[in-house]
């Protein structure tokens, strides 16, 4: 997930019942993705595709579920399939110009 302030277990606690925001606490196991990167939006499209073809149902159970990746990811690897980047190093150095040193010769 990505670092957007609603992505906490606080903003459970800010949207219900203190017992049950602990409950889902509790559930959840967050991971979230570095704040800078070029490869964080492929990483956003790839889950955005495995929400669609793989997690669109319900899955009784965390086994279940993780079966059900390893399948899909087995099915994408096999079909080689890919994502296509187009945001170049050019494209990086103008629109995030302030990232980058100015080196002077």
């Amino acid at each position: 997930m990505d670092q957007l302030n609603s992505h906490s277990p606080a903003s459970l606690y800010a949207s219900g019942p203190p017992t049950e925001a602990k409950r889902l606490t509790d559930k959840l196991e967050l991971h979230h993705t570095p704040k800078h990167g070029s490869w964080q939006n492929m990483a956003e499209l790839e889950l955005s595709v495995l929400e669609r073809q793989c997690l669109d149902c319900r899955l009784g159970d965390r086994v279940t579920m993780a079966h059900e990746v390893i399948e899909w990811a087995n099915r994408r690897n096999a079909a080689h399939s890919l994502i296509r980047w187009q945001f170049t190093t050019a494209d990086a150095r103008t629109k995030l110009r302030r990232l980058y040193p100015a080196f002077e010769a």
